[in-house]
């Protein structure tokens, strides 16, 4: 069911200066930064050959990520993101499976303009998994 990893997400405490570490200390190609009000973020991609970081930043106090910084002063990785090619078929499956997607199980526009959706991490080794349609 899954396809490519899509990303791996990091919740930053200063997106300006992890924007900086991957452009200048890396090399990376990395993206101005993205708000997306409807999940509580500022996003920026760091472009890879094989796949791509996302790093996380607060967008207001009510942020779904602000308890992660919280908790995690220094950030840390936060998600890993799979496509599908079929988001409505991935979600049957695995709620039929007894996985748990968190909110409405109804998809969201990510990021990049995609359907997506958030599986529980219990389910999942301990680990947020974001499952995106290509």
């Amino acid at each position: 069911m899954i396809g490519k990893l899509n990303h791996v997400a990091i919740v930053v405490p200063d997106l300006a200066a992890a924007s900086a570490v991957y452009e200048n200390t890396l090399g990376a190609n990395v993206s101005r930064p993205n708000d997306l009000p409807d999940h509580g973020v500022t996003t920026v991609f760091v472009n890879l050959p094989n796949t791509k970081i996302e790093l996380l930043h607060p967008l207001g106090d009510d942020s779904p990520i602000a308890k992660f910084l919280e908790r995690n002063k220094d950030g840390g990785m936060h998600h890993i993101c799979y496509e599908v090619e079929d988001i409505y078929a991935a979600r049957d499956k695995l709620l039929a499976e007894g996985a748990r997607v968190l909110g409405s199980s109804e998809p969201k526009t990510g990021a990049h303009g995609k359907p997506v959706l958030f599986l529980h991490p219990k389910d999942f080794c301990g680990t947020l998994v974001e499952i995106e349609q290509v």
